[in-house]
This record gives structure tokens, C-alpha cells and sequence, in this order.
């Protein structure tokens, strides 16, 4: 790997669900000896950068999103030295550790807050944000993301604090410049460990102002960022990104800005959202529209090119797995898998693989007993409680619940697909007796190696990270279909996003030059493509 100032934009970033990734002990519960284990994987899939969600000490009311302990590992998980082992076995191997660190809150169990709430005058008291009110009534009528009243009631202090999240995530008072250092210095100590780089949690929501409704990217919150990044990042080589839902070009712009004073990228979701209802929630679903999505996709190519950077990603802990959102995971599900990843690899950003993905692994559909999230077991008690069909809740856990994506990696058609030997935290999905990793490195044409043959085709052109951006027929419903170029190079990307074959004339100008990958053995006609076809071409300017 190039340790050039920009190297992350050449790089393929997995993102590891501890928990659920491999289990080394038999606890049931995937740990760092497990990811020790499994490097070799990784290192023949060709990623450059592993991104751990939450491995610190926590009470896990909501999977590690709330830290008691900064600088110590959750015993779920393993220790400190643990960690340490994965930071020199992982660098042998060519292959940085991105940390996932939560700045926006803390767990009502870190010693900050249980000092924070013993009174109004003791000095961590200012740590955390604290409104005046009597019981049952909260300062402002915010909802907490998981449901609820945003505010708690702390009789000790006569006040509520606020909880953007769980009501076991307190949120920190980032105007506090105390709370400010206390976060860096444990960054700068982390980067002293080995992290090779941090993703930000609702990094977003840092500088809030709850009486303003203002909860996303508040007035102070760049010059916040811009003070993190001076104190803790910058010089040092490191590849960080932050989670901001709501991002739009303009403040990505910001965010990304390729002088450093910022993050090398930022995790917009705009073009995740377009099959939710607009002004409600995730749970509140529509069909997705291709020609929007396309139009969102193409925005963010152009907007940030040559002043920012795009993260590339359909998936994540957060996300259901694409191939059961977007593409078919039935009688297509290793073409549209293979599909969704083409479109994806041909665009320029980095490009993140979420654990399982490279697998074409697909959503569940669980009894509600059998899921864990605390999200969804919120979202079913409100809805169900509001006299919601059973039925209609279970389909909507079943199509965007966070659980379907954190069911344990699927290694072989062993006993808990090669998981566990003990009983899993989470069931494992089914369907790992015909999908897993020993089936799909044996198999050339699996969606494994599919992955790997993108991930070795964006190390070989240039095309694919300075190439302009321009969509082929963005107003057709049926096809994803766009040009890269650089002067050099024309990469064209075409895709079928349905499951019937189309005509596709238009390509044939496009499509001049080799066929770098295409998701079929064989491609044929030049004007159609086959139910979830992709292909991939390459020609030389001087071609056009």
C-alpha cells in the first residue's frame, strides 16, 4: 500500500461487525482473536483497511455504541493486548485498522457521567447535556432515535439530560472544551497503539442545540471538526470518515475538503434513503425509483469531484443487505449480488464492503423473539402497540431491520455456519448451507471472487479513481449505465436492474473497447442485457 498523503483513495474498506464476525472461544460471540484468524481471508480478498465497529468496554445496551471505557476492550471481545496483536498482524499483512469511535455520547455507566449525575456541582457535572424541569415534563418535545422522549429524568439533580439514542447514551456537551480534549487525548493515544485511522459516529450531532430543534450539523460543529482534526489527525497518515445522515454536497464539500483540515471522506446517505417515504423514517418504505437514484448517485459524482471524496457503500451495520433490498435474493441472487457490486466498484470514491457482502449473504426472516436490535424491538413495540397488523411489522423488520445485517458470518456448512462451536448471540441465517466462504472459494464464478476480480481491476486503472463521471439514459427505469473518463481511459458501466432481459441500443457507441468483467460466462448481444446483468468495458480515448 502507497503511504502517499492520499492513500485511502486507492484502498477497499471492510467494515467487521465483532460480534458477529468469528468466534474464537465458543461464547457465542465473535471476538478479536476471531478477526486475528481470519486475516489471511481478507488479505486474499484484497481489502487495504479493516473498519471495527465498537470494540471498547460496554454495558452493550446498544452493541458497543455505548462506551464505558475508552481505552480498554470490552471482555466480549477479548483485551487490550488482543488488540494490539491485530494491529501488528494486520500491518505484516499490508492492512490498517479504523477505529470506530462514538464522540457524540457515552454509556450512563462511563465514570464521567456516574459523576456527572451525583449533582449539579461536581465538575464532570458540565460534561454532559443537563436542562432544568420538573418530572414528567421534558424540557423540548425531542424524540430520541429509538423511540421516546430524547430527555431523562435524574432526580439527584433535579434535571434531565439528553439522549440523542438509547436512554443509556447520554450525550456529551461538546461546548465543554474539557469534554473536547479528554476525547482527543484518547484518540492521539489510540493512534499511539496502532489505529490506522477512525470512523466518526453520528459525528454530525456533536454540536446540537436541543431548544432550536437543531440536532444535525449545529452552527459550531466544522469548527469542531476542524479542532479534532488539527489536535488528532492531521500529519499522521491516518484515513477517517464520518457518519452524517445529513450530509448534502455542500457540506460533504466540507467535510472531505482535500486540504485535510477535515476527514479524508464522510458517509452521506442520500442515495440510501430513495426507497423511504420522504419526511418519515426508514421503517416507512416505497419502491424504489431507478431514475432518482441514479440522479443522486450522478450528483455526488460530479459535485465532489476534484474537492472532496465520496465514500462508496450499499451496505453496512446499519443498512439491510442490498442483494434482498435492491437486487433479488432468490432465483438471481448471485447476479444481482454481482450486479449491485459492479455499479458500485465503477464509481469514484472508496469502496466499502460491509462483512458478508462479498458474499451475496441475505436478509432473514425471523420470528420477532429471534432478533436482538434494540431499534427494532422498539420500533415493533410502538407499532404493535399502536394496534399495527403483526404481519405488516414483521415485513418491515424483515426488509430494513439492522439485525439483518448483523447475523453471524457465514464461514462453511458447518455446525453455525463455522461461526461458533457454542450458541450463537444472534441466529444464524439459514441459508449459510449453500452460502458461504469454503462454497465460494471453491466455485470461480461465485460472488467471492466476483469481489476479488473488482477489487484486482480497480488496483490496475487509473480510470477508476480520476475519471469524470457522466450517465448514459439516466431517465429509464430499467438500466444503471455510466461513463468514466480521464483522457487516458473510458471505463462504461451498464447494469440491468430488473429481472427480465432489455434493450439497451444506446450502449452501442458506449461500449467500444474490452470487456474488463461481466456477472454472466459469456457476454452476448452488445444491445441487451440479461435479468441483472452487468458488464464492465474499457477502451483508450484515442478509441472514441
Amino acid at each position: 500500500m502507497t503511504e502517499t498523503a492520499h492513500w485511502w483513495k486507492k484502498s477497499v474498506i471492510y467494515q467487521i461487525y465483532p460480534r458477529s464476525f468469528c468466534d474464537s472461544n465458543g461464547d457465542g460471540v465473535g471476538d478479536i482473536p476471531g478477526i486475528i484468524s481470519r486475516l489471511d481471508y481478507l488479505k486474499a480478498l484484497g481489502i487495504d483497511v479493516i473498519w471495527l465497529s465498537p470494540i471498547f468496554r460496554s454495558p452493550q445496551d446498544d452493541n458497543g455504541y455505548d462506551v464505558s471505557d475508552y481505552r480498554d476492550i470490552d471482555l466480549l471481545f477479548g483485551t487490550l493486548e488482543d488488540v494490539r496483536e491485530l494491529f501488528a498482524q494486520a500491518k505484516r499483512r499490508g492492512i490498517k485498522i479504523m477505529l470506530d469511535m462514538v464522540l457524540n455520547h457515552t454509556s450512563d455507566e462511563h465514570p464521567w457521567f456516574l459523576e456527572a449525575r451525583q449533582s449539579r456541582d461536581n465538575p464532570k457535572h458540565d460534561w454532559y447535556i443537563w436542562r432544568d424541569g420538573v418530572p414528567g415534563t421534558p424540557p423540548t418535545d425531542m424524540i430520541s432515535t429509538f423511540g421516546g422522549s430524547a430527555w431523562q429524568w435524574v432526580p439527584e439533580c433535579g434535571q434531565y439530560y439528553l439522549h440523542q439514542f438509547s436512554v443509556k447514551q447520554p450525550d456529551l456537551n461538546w461546548k465543554n472544551p474539557e469534554v473536547r480534549h479528554a476525547l482527543y487525548d484518547m484518540i492521539n493515544w489510540w493512534t499511539e497503539q496502532g489505529a490506522g485511522g477512525y470512523r466518526f459516529d453520528a459525528i454530525e450531532s456533536i454540536a446540537k442545540i436541543p431548544e432550536a430543534g437543531i440536532v444535525e450539523e449545529g452552527p459550531m460543529l466544522h469548527e469542531y471538526v476542524k479542532e479534532l482534526s488539527a489536535a488528532t489527525l492531521q500529519g499522521k497518515n491516518l484515513v477517517t470518515v464520518g457518519e452524517a445522515w445529513s450530509a448534502n454536497i455542500e457540506r460533504a464539500k466540507r467535510w472531505s475538503n482535500p486540504d485535510g483540515s477535515e476527514l479524508s471522506m464522510v458517509f452521506q446517505f442520500q442515495h440510501i434513503i430513495q426507497d423511504e417515504i420522504p419526511g418519515g423514517n426508514k421503517w416507512d418504505r416505497r419502491p424504489l425509483y431507478l431514475p432518482e437514484l441514479k440522479k443522486v448517485i450522478g450528483a455526488w459524482q460530479r459535485g465532489l469531484r476534484g474537492c472532496g471524496w465520496n465514500s462508496l457503500f450499499w451496505e453496512n451495520h446499519d443498512l439491510p443487505r442490498i442483494v434482498s433490498r435492491w437486487g433479488n435474493d432468490k432465483e438471481y441472487r448471485e447476479t444481482s449480488a454481482k450486479m449491485l457490486a459492479t455499479l458500485l466498484f465503477g464509481l469514484q470514491g472508496t469502496p466499502y464492503i460491509y462483512q458478508g457482502q462479498e458474499l451475496g449473504m441475505t436478509n432473514t426472516d425471523y420470528p420477532l423473539s429471534d432478533y436482538r436490535d434494540i431499534e427494532l424491538c422498539n420500533m415493533a413495540k410502538e407499532r404493535l402497540a399502536a394496534g399495527w397488523p403483526e404481519k405488516t411489522v414483521m415485513e418491515l423488520i424483515h426488509a430494513k431491520g439492522r439485525d439483518n445485517a448483523r447475523t453471524p458470518m457465514q464461514w462453511s456448512n458447518a455446525r453455525n455456519a463455522g461461526f461458533t462451536s457454542g450458541e450463537p448471540w444472534l441466529r444464524v441465517n439459514p441459508n449459510y448451507v449453500q452460502i458461504n466462504v469454503e462454497n465460494e472459494e471453491k466455485q470461480p464464478d461465485s460472488v467471492l471472487n466476483y469481489y476479488k476480480k473488482l477489487i484486482s481491476l480497480r488496483r490496475e486503472n487509473d480510470v477508476f479513481f480520476d475519471g469524470d463521471y457522466t450517465a448514459i439514459s439516466e431517465e429509464r427505469e430499467d438500466i444503471f449505465a455510466y461513463r468514466r473518463e480521464n483522457g487516458r481511459s473510458v471505463l462504461t458501466v451498464a447494469a440491468n436492474f430488473t429481472g427480465r432481459p432489455v434493450l439497451i441500443p444506446e450502449l452501442e457507441y458506449h461500449t467500444r473497447g474490452d470487456l474488463l468483467i461481466c456477472n454472466y460466462p459469456t457476454a452476448e448481444v452488445c444491445d441487451q442485457l440479461r435479468p441483472y446483468e452487468a458488464r464492465m468495458y474499457l477502451a483508450t480515448a484515442q478509441t472514441e
